[in-house]
């Protein structure tokens, strides 16, 4: 992430997910770390982290277990705040399982209150919603940095479009709450693993920018594929993804598999993404105009952030996207 280009790109956070932990706590109520993945102890890891110019994050359970079985921080809330402090934690990650529903509206306020007391900034990420079948947005987003929406994401194309379906159905709803310090998270990019193409990666890429999405990578830098890298890397794509309005952009026309993907950005211009669903591999021509991509009909500069294949049904003969003339 230092070298490749990755923190210049503004990746700036390495963030440990569940299984860190060893299955029960000390003599004295602490976490301690999984001794054989981590010998030297978080702190160490973390000071590690920081020498590159990097922050560090760590994933913890709001219930009594993590997902994957390891202690949780319910009851000892107070102690694994401080912890984290001491252990100079810039992110964490707090999940929702093996808890009572009930305790969510509560529970997760108290426990971002706990951390704002330590007096260290600490990017504070949610998984508040994903629990629940009716959430408070208006609470979540006071209380939260961002937060989790809607069930994991995995290593497939279905998983990505299933995810694109769910904002997109409850887009009108969702981006009443997305601003700068408070965002909607479909989940970490996969790009560069085993699931999709690199025509789908570029998708994914493109519609996590436009929703104004947390870029989470989860992939093996040190294996991964250059044409994979570059989408990662792409500065355009994170420019808009990154842009200080901070507006999330909607899904604004679907018809025949295809999508229109808009966000307005703060100089006043707009992000718009085409997005192929088919999968019959066939040259497909959207006759885009200003009326279904929800523009105002003027004259436009047009930048191209991602330069689809057309061979696999993406963009134009040119390797262009089709824009209204």
């Amino acid at each position: 992430m230092e070298k490749e280009g990755y923190l210049a790109a503004g990746y700036n956070y390495v963030a440990v997910d569940d299984c860190w932990l060893e299955e029960k706590r000390d003599a004295n109520k602490r976490m301690v770390a999984d001794r054989q993945r981590f010998p030297s102890g978080i702190k160490a890891l973390a000071d590690y982290v920081h020498g590159k110019g990097l922050k560090f994050g760590i994933y913890q359970d709001y219930g009594t277990n993590t997902c994957a079985g390891y202690p949780g921080v319910l009851g000892y809330e107070e102690i694994d705040v401080k912890t984290f402090a001491e252990w100079e934690v810039d992110y964490i990650k707090l999940d929702g399982c093996y808890v009572d529903p009930s305790k969510y509206d509560t529970g997760y306020p108290a426990f971002g209150k706990l951390l704002n007391e330590t007096g260290r900034p600490i990017l504070y990420s949610c998984s508040w919603p994903a629990y629940h079948d009716n959430p408070n947005y208006t609470s979540i987003a006071k209380h939260c940095n961002l937060w989790r929406n809607y069930r994991d994401i995995d290593d497939s194309w279905t998983s990505v479009k299933n995810i694109m379906q769910w904002f997109a159905e409850n887009q009108d709803e969702l981006v009443k709450y997305a601003g700068p310090g408070h965002w909607n998270d479909p989940d970490m990019l996969i790009i560069g693993n085993f699931g999709l193409s690199l025509d789908q990666a570029r998708v994914q890429m493109a519609v996590w920018s436009i929703l104004a999405a947390p870029l989470l990578m989860s992939v093996d830098l040190a294996t991964i594929r250059p044409e994979f890298k570059e989408v990662l890397l792409n500065e355009d794509v994170i420019a808009v993804d990154q842009d200080p309005l901070g507006k999330q952009g909607k899904r604004v026309w679907t018809g025949s598999d295809c999508e229109i993907w808009n966000r307005e950005l703060a100089d006043g211009s707009y992000a718009i993404a085409f997005v192929n669903l088919r999968e019959d591999g066939a040259p497909f021509t959207l006759q885009a105009s200003f009326d279904n991509m929800k523009i105002p009909k003027q004259i436009y500069k047009v930048v191209v952030g991602i330069q689809f294949n057309f061979k696999n049904g993406y963009g134009s003969e040119s390797g262009r996207p089709q824009f209204p003339t």
